[in-house]
């Protein structure tokens, strides 16, 4: 970890975010300090794999039938039969 002054980041950005994809870099301004921090691109983050709760995932449309039944299961429970509650159409 390297703390350095306000002043010494903005004489040197370039030099100090080399240094942040090595290690963290503090930057002291006043009574605050900020944190440098290194993030991966998306051609350096790891593909993750397929693992068991994506295989249990449901799609878009299933999840709309079964949000839709839950709402007619509780309007029947409170209103009766009397209408069936549906999607508004476009």
């Amino acid at each position: 970890m390297k703390t350095i002054s306000n002043r010494e980041f903005c004489a040197n950005p370039d030099l100090y975010m080399g240094v942040a994809a090595e290690q963290e870099v503090r930057v002291r301004r006043g009574r605050m300090t900020y944190r440098i921090i290194c993030e991966p691109t998306a051609t350096e983050q790891p593909i993750h794999q397929p693992d068991e709760k994506l295989r249990r995932a449901i799609t878009c449309d299933e999840f709309k039938q079964r949000a839709l039944e839950t709402v007619e299961k509780v309007h029947r429970k409170f209103y009766g039969n009397e209408r069936e509650v549906s999607p508004r159409r476009p």
